[in-house]
């Protein structure tokens, strides 16, 4: 739930910063991807600290070298935060953490299951965990392709 509330905080906060003037951030699809890039830092954060241990034992047993998985996903997070910040790679920064978010859901799904704990709290359960992806996934998605100022056009066009 922590991600989850750190994307909005956040999201909202550069929107809020964008009406006293911070330029693009006055635009919704900006102030997302700032919400977004916040909210992979604090999720990678997790990849290299005290709750390290936890994310390698929530990674299924037939995927090997969880270690490894571990800190490439936690590497890929960082590197897809900054993505969606710079506008010359923020549509692929979007499609590369679109199936980032795809690629672990089996490791959420699993720790759901064998009703692991990962920072001394109850994993999410599946259904919500399923849907927490599928909303990170379309709220990158649609701040990847969205230009700023863009209203009533379909993503990519125009």
């Amino acid at each position: 739930m922590v991600p989850l509330i750190v994307l909005v905080v956040v999201t909202l906060l550069a929107r809020l910063s964008g009406r006293v003037g911070v330029g693009a951030l006055r635009h919704w699809p900006a102030a997302v991807r700032v919400g977004m890039a916040a909210m992979l830092c604090v999720t990678a954060s997790a990849h290299f600290n005290s709750m390290r241990a936890d994310l390698i034992r929530m990674v299924p047993p037939a995927v090997p070298n969880p270690e490894f998985m571990v800190t490439f996903t936690g590497v890929c997070e960082i590197l897809g935060a900054i993505g969606l910040l710079v506008q010359r790679t923020r549509r692929l920064a979007a499609a590369a953490l679109i199936v980032m978010f795809i690629a672990v859901l089996p490791a959420n799904i699993h720790a759901a299951r064998e009703e692991l704990t990962i920072g001394a709290a109850a994993a999410t359960p599946a259904l919500p965990r399923i849907a927490l992806q599928v909303l990170f996934i379309a709220v990158v998605w649609w701040a990847g392709w969205r230009r700023e100022g863009q209203i009533g056009r379909a993503p990519g066009r125009g």
